[in-house]
């Protein structure tokens, strides 16, 4: 007999029992048809464990903490079954679980087609409907190749010789009937606990991420215990295909890429700069406001700069290739950085002189592989908004609190209420002194918890150079993206040799701090085309009203409101074809231009014209005064609009 710990209580076994074999008689039946796996001592495990004597027992019930991620996992595994049985012939690599759903790649001899992920669904569906148990076995490293070089798996033996490397005696290996595979596990118990699952799309990817090894086929899926929750799954992804900002950039005439320009490298068209200038003149001007200073610095700069920066140390690979001037080796910048630190050292500093506040919009270059490149969202050309603070150290706390406030502002301001926030602490490796960590640490929570902030630590995830605070924000449709950081940096002002004469006259080492609210230009505008599916707040609309006249001999109203209009700075523009006014009006809510004035005989006798809005509504007909009166701040004021 051996005895195990459930709720504080102690029970005997017999030696040998399992997990599920102990709950069967310890819970209720309600509580076992939710029972998925078991935690024994703090780690999970599958409910097929043979349990030891005092062992610590946990339930982990569906719905629990990283339940999800063990079913999308089970799933994956799944459906690499249902591969390995449609498609002899077929090598299969890893399958994980990932953000939403699971993918697994596969090295096949021809590509994956639509018609292919039905049937791999079917066949997913017959094996899940057999309720096959999943069975952990756990072998020597010499077993579990002679199992593999059975089947001639060459990417499992690839993996296999790396753990041996690795000093591994011993792995496992988890089998559905006919279908095994390595895997660290946990599993669920048996594929019947998989009832909510679908198969997405097809896609290419290099074996370990390599862009020198096996292009793969790597079949995206997602699964949910419920069906309910699957179908608003699916629902959303329909909604964000609507949505896609490369789908809705081309059709509102906002950007492209072009191929003989370059992948990665955005062309603004009139609307996409007019949409991009409304941005970044309402990003100056609040800098200016809150004390910022604006600076402008150059796209290269020689070598040596990017070597005492240290980025051809730790990011040379995401730097684009040198050029050679009048026999000096220049760099395409990748970072702002090291230029405003080069403004800083132009002039010695007082502990009078903080803190400074120096921003940019500043456009850097990063080679981006060619496979992660997705529309404005991963680019090799993009535009931070930047910005650096130099401080000292007794003004860090204020600064953040400064900086934190500011950056909500502007997120509401673009419609964004909610986010995750995450504090990252000192890793293992770091630059500067404990006692500054702990300041720059502690300085950071206080300004959280000022701002009355809910976050999450992330402890040991700050980069070397200080400890860092990082928003995601959320859109309409629930999905994060980040955008904002924050930023304590130890290492550039070390590198720089910069510094300040304190108040007892000596040199002394100022607080960095990097500060993005935007994070880029490019991707926070793809992020803004998608939650308002193109249809812009009004200050932010590239054309805000256009002017739709019934026939040809309203134009010259038309063309005299027009001329008005802009004068009060809107941006208005005039459609005079001779075309239906049915058909002007669906094309411009179709631009989804906030507002057509609609001009006929009765307009033109009355010097006025009817307003209707792209949902649809009409209103009265109104002078450009009594327009102007009405919705006139909406056009400039962002909390208006």
């Amino acid at each position: 007999m051996i005895t195990v710990f459930l709720s504080e209580n102690s029970f005997k076994v017999d030696s040998g029992t399992t997990a599920i074999v102990f709950f069967n008689e310890k819970l209720q039946k309600s509580e076992l048809k939710r029972l998925l796996l078991v935690r024994i001592n703090g780690i999970v495990k599958d409910i097929s464990t043979i349990l030891n004597d005092n062992d610590v027992l946990e339930p982990i019930f569906e719905g629990d903490e990283g339940t999800l991620e063990i079913l999308r996992h089970t799933t994956a595994h799944i459906m690499a079954h249902a591969v390995f049985e449609l498609f002899p012939g077929v090598q299969f690599t890893i399958g994980p679980a990932i953000e939403n759903g699971f993918y697994y790649d596969f090295d096949y001899k021809r590509p994956f087609t639509q018609e292919d992920l039905l049937k791999i669904e079917e066949k997913m569906t017959e094996i899940i409907n057999k309720k096959i148990p999943i069975i952990r076995e756990e072998l020597s490293i010499f077993d579990a190749k002679n199992k593999f070089e059975h089947i001639d798996a060459i990417y499992k033996l690839e993996l296999l010789k790396e753990l041996e490397e690795y000093g591994e005696k011993i792995i496992s290996v988890y089998t559905e009937d006919n279908f095994f595979d390595l895997c660290r596990g946990p599993h669920l118990q048996d594929t019947g606990k998989v009832r909510a699952f679908k198969l997405l799309s097809v896609a290419g990817a290099y074996w370990r991420g390599d862009e020198n090894k096996q292009m793969l086929q790597r079949i995206y899926g997602t699964a949910f215990f419920d069906k309910k929750d699957l179908k608003d799954y699916l629902d959303k992804l329909e909604e964000a295909k609507k949505r896609d900002h490369r789908k809705l950039g081309k059709e509102l005439k906002l950007f492209s890429i072009e191929e003989e320009i370059g992948p990665g490298l955005i062309l603004w068209h009139p609307k996409g700069a007019m949409l991009r200038k409304s941005i970044e003149d309402f990003w100056k001007s609040e800098h200016i406001n809150r004390g910022y200073s604006l600076l402008y610095t150059p796209h290269i700069a020689k070598r040596d700069l990017w070597n005492t920066s240290g980025h051809l140390s730790f990011y040379a690979d995401n730097m684009y290739s040198p050029m050679y001037i009048d026999e000096v080796t220049y760099q395409i910048k990748p970072m702002n950085c090291p230029f405003h630190i080069a403004i800083y050292n132009t002039e010695l500093k007082s502990y009078r002189d903080f803190p400074l506040r120096w921003c940019e919009l500043g456009t850097v270059y990063r080679y981006e592989r060619t496979g992660t490149l997705h529309g404005l969202m991963r680019v090799r050309g993009f535009t931070q908004d930047d910005a650096h603070i130099f401080c000292r150290l007794d003004q860090i706390e204020d600064e953040i609190n400064n900086i934190l406030e500011m950056t909500l502002f502007f997120l509401r301001v673009f419609g964004f209420e909610r986010y995750d926030i995450y504090l990252s602490t000192r890793p293992e490796k770091y630059v500067g002194t404990d006692d500054n960590w702990e300041k720059a640490t502690n300085a950071l929570k206080n300004a959280l918890n000022k701002q009355g902030l809910p976050y999450q630590i992330d402890p040991g995830e700050g980069v070397f150079y200080g400890p860092k605070i990082d928003i995601k924000i959320k859109d309409c449709l629930d999905r994060s993206w980040q955008c904002s950081t924050i930023q304590v940096d130890f290492n550039l002002p070390e590198r720089f040799k910069v510094s300040f004469i304190n108040s007892e006259g000596n040199h002394e080492m100022p607080i960095m701090i990097h500060r993005a609210i935007m994070g880029s230009l490019e991707r926070f505008i793809g992020v803004l085309i998608e939650h308002y599916a193109g249809s812009f707040p009004l200050w932010l609309s590239p054309v805000q009203a256009r002017i739709v006249t019934v026939s040809e001999k309203h134009n010259e109203w038309a063309e005299k409101l027009l001329e008005l209009l802009k004068t009060k700075k809107i941006r208005v523009e005039a459609d005079l074809r001779n075309e239906k006014l049915g058909k002007k009006i669906r094309e411009a809510q179709l631009e989804k231009i906030p507002f057509m004035l609609v001009i006929g005989d009765k307009e033109v006798e009355e010097k006025k014209f009817s307003p209707r809005t792209r949902k649809g509504d009409t209103l009265a007909a109104m002078t450009a005064e009594e327009f102007l009166s009405h919705f006139g701040d909406s056009f400039f004021n962002p909390d208006k609009s």
